[in-house]
């Protein structure tokens, strides 16, 4: 019986899935919301160490339309922020993010809008540096802008900014002690090291089933039209000779050539 073809943006979403899983960008940690729906990742962000941020444990949900990577996933803090690109509700204003259309009136560069050349490693990338570098020309929070300019141009003498920053870090302690993590905040902590997950894992699993589905399907076709080639050169037709004729390239490449 053949099986319901796996859409394309959930075998992209499952090789990011694995990708981040096996080579992380440091200072995160990715999840899926549930097991079985690739479209909704947690996201927990570590601050980085000697910024504002040093010592926070910060949570968001990215969501994938199911025509990925050909239009931008939403990024939305779940952990309260102040700070100038991220609106109220916790939706993360970048560039990055928003669709490639041509706006003028946005004051951004298509070339800095979405593309799919884009990816969720990328996107992380992106936010950390936002965290640390915000863009105040085009601000999500208005208070938070005027706020951080105030700190940046002082040289940090106007600390209301950093205090604020500062509270919402030690707020956000309890959480990470609830979820049993232990937060770096030292950047030998934080930098992590390249690591293969767990072949039981819940990902994984996932993943073998996306692909070793699609494998079968593919491998059934192989089966077929080779068999049907070898009865036709041999002069024998596939009825023929009951299906059982095979014949295995052990050196093939991806034409489907036999390499010389």
């Amino acid at each position: 019986m053949a099986h319901q073809a796996t859409p394309s943006s959930q075998k992209a979403l499952m090789m990011e899935l694995k990708s981040l899983q096996e080579q992380p960008v440091e200072g995160f940690r990715i999840t899926l919301v549930e097991e079985s729906d690739l479209y909704n990742w947690e996201v927990a962000i570590f601050g980085p160490p000697n910024t504002l941020y040093e010592g926070g444990y910060f949570k968001a949900h990215i969501k994938f339309p199911v025509d990925y990577p050909y239009s931008p996933p939403t990024f939305r803090f779940l952990t309260k922020m102040w700070h100038p690109n991220i609106y109220e509700n916790g939706d993360v204003c970048i560039s990055i993010l928003h669709p490639p259309v041509d706006d003028p009136q946005s004051g951004e560069l298509p070339s800095e809008r979405w593309n799919p050349t884009q990816n969720v490693r990328t996107i992380l990338l992106s936010v950390i540096s936002l965290l640390n570098e915000p863009n105040t020309f085009s601000p999500a929070n208005v208070d938070a802008s005027v706020m951080f300019r105030k700190w940046r141009d002082s040289k940090g003498k106007d600390k209301e900014y950093a205090e604020i920053i500062r509270k919402q870090v030690m707020s956000t302690a309890a959480e990470a002690e609830r979820d049993g993590v232990k937060v770096p905040t030292t950047l030998a902590e934080y930098c992590v090291q390249t690591r293969v997950p767990s072949q039981d894992s819940s990902s994984d699993l996932l993943y073998d089933d996306l692909y070793d589905d699609d494998m079968e399907e593919e491998d059934e076709d192989e089966d077929e039209s080779e068999m049907e080639s070898v009865g036709e050169a041999g002069g024998i037709s596939p009825a023929e000779d009951g299906g059982t004729s095979t014949r295995r390239y052990d050196n093939q490449d991806d034409s489907g050539n036999e390499d010389s």
